[in-house]
């Protein structure tokens, strides 16, 4: 799943923490969970505002749980609105997804003052080394000129506007017609994904600026 990979780009083997500020990784996972669900179809967006295209329940629980939530309060349709509401707990959420599916396990640390802080990771040599695949699949896939998927150039996209793409692209200095094709393969995404990919950097932007003050 589209957000699955993001959350493991995302996220630090070692230590469950993540790369990004919180509130950019739970953008970018709320971008990339109304992604699958414009890619199965279900949801469109246009001009900024998001509407359903179909409401039969996909598969996955939590897409199923997602477009649930749309179609009973279809009346609010700006995608932006829907980033920042979804980017709350879209982390633990996603991370519950991996977990179901043996991707993580929860780890339970102590805190100063006695507090504890639960994180989702792999924490297995074969969970570590998906999770790695994970941003390595697609940085090999650029440097060879491959051909992307949608869901992996909307991967791509997420990426880039969320500000992880040194992260992705690390080691591969000595390819920057990588970094310079990055714009013209997003602006290759249908009108819906581009869109999302555009109001999620808008997004990151408005959050961090925010966040500075």
């Amino acid at each position: 799943m589209l957000a699955d990979q993001y959350y493991l780009i995302a996220h630090e083997d070692r230590t469950g923490r993540s790369r990004l500020h919180p509130r950019a990784t739970g953008l970018g996972l709320a971008a990339a969970l109304l992604s699958e669900l414009v890619l199965e179809g279900r949801i469109g967006v246009s001009e900024g505002d998001l509407f359903i295209i179909d409401q039969r329940p996909p598969r996955d629980a939590l897409s199923h749980d997602i477009l649930d939530l749309l179609c009973a309060q279809s009346q609010h349709r700006d995608v932006r609105t829907w980033l920042a509401f979804l980017a709350q707990d879209s982390a633990l959420r996603v991370a519950e997804r991996l977990m179901r599916v043996g991707a993580v396990e929860a780890v339970t640390r102590r805190r100063m003052l006695g507090s504890t802080q639960t994180l989702y990771m792999p924490n297995t040599a074969r969970q570590r080394n998906a999770a790695a695949w994970a941003s390595t699949r697609i940085a090999n896939m650029l440097v060879r000129g491959m051909e992307l998927s949608a869901s992996d150039r909307m991967l791509v996209g997420i990426v880039v506007a969320t500000g992880l793409t040194r992260h992705v692209m690390y080691g591969f200095e000595n390819y920057p017609h990588i970094y310079h094709g990055l714009p013209s393969m997003i602006a290759s995404l249908p009108n819906d994904l581009r869109e999302l990919v555009e109001c999620t950097e808008s997004s990151v932007g408005s959050a961090l600026t925010v966040g500075r003050r």
